[in-house]
């Protein structure tokens, strides 16, 4: 459990040292840092900053007892959602630093989450696709929207034309493609997070078929495109065919996910 806030929030709280019971901490000042950074895992112990910053909690001096220090960072830019990837993580923390002379300095860290919410979209088109093979296979489907929120449905029709294949199952996927680096050092990584069967065994033609598919039993992010041009997080509707033969057939399609603004 870490504290959730969105962007332009303000981040309050209190800071609490107390040294050792009859010990006492001579220091170069106390400080505080709000820190967004982005971490590579090829690149793993380098951080990438984004945002940053200092609220200065005390001169240099010695504590003998607990001491609290309160601190405020006002409408705090957060513009990235916080996330976990496969290759890449993008976190908030606010870090403490104990500032010493001779010995290494007290450092503390405490992660906090971001969730930012998009309104709904004003313009939401429907998606219509066609997979084909030439005199054997002609299908329609589609999607009433191609921007779905987190908790949404998504829901569609799929309709066969041409059927001079036997088809023996029909499956629609959930696929995340999450690509982080740059130039040489590019990483894709592809992660399946759904599979809904939409069939099982062989149609014929002028048959339709419905598809209701809920998001909200998978654990989906907001789409995200060239954040600090090191993390792209993009999904797609991946529908499969596969025929008596196993040979399969798929056709691709991009959709935006977003975090839905809370209704009142």
């Amino acid at each position: 459990m870490v504290p959730l806030f969105q962007s332009q929030e303000n981040i309050v709280g209190e800071v609490v040292i107390e040294p050792v019971h009859g010990k006492k901490v001579e220091h170069n000042g106390v400080k505080i840092e709000l820190l967004g950074q982005i971490e590579l895992y090829f690149d793993r112990g380098n951080y990438y900053d984004f945002t940053s910053l200092v609220r200065e909690l005390d001169v240099p001096g010695e504590l003998y007892e607990r001491k609290t220090y309160p601190f405020e960072f006002s409408t705090v830019e957060m513009p990235y959602e916080s996330y976990n990837g496969v290759n890449v993580r993008l976190r908030y923390i606010l870090k403490v630093t104990i500032s010493r002379n001779y010995v290494s300095n007290i450092v503390e860290n405490q992660d906090f989450v971001v969730h930012n919410y998009t309104p709904l979209p004003s313009i939401n088109n429907s998606i219509k696709m066609e997979v084909g093979i030439e005199d054997c296979l002609h299908i329609e489907f589609e999607y009433s929207k191609s921007k779905y929120h987190l908790k949404d449905v998504i829901v569609g029709k799929i309709y066969f034309l041409l059927m001079r294949i036997q088809i023996k199952n029909m499956e629609l996927e959930i696929r995340r493609r999450e690509l982080t680096g740059s130039g040489p050092n590019t990483y894709v990584e592809t992660e399946t997070f759904a599979k809904f069967e939409l069939m099982d065994g062989v149609p014929v033609r002028g048959e339709s078929i419905p598809v209701r598919l809920f998001l909200s039993p998978y654990e989906l992010t907001p789409t995200y495109r060239n954040i600090n041009n090191k993390i792209s997080v993009r999904y797609y509707l991946n529908l499969v065919l596969v025929d008596e033969e196993d040979r399969w057939c798929f056709k691709q399609q991009e959709i935006t996910v977003y975090r839905l603004l809370p209704t009142p």
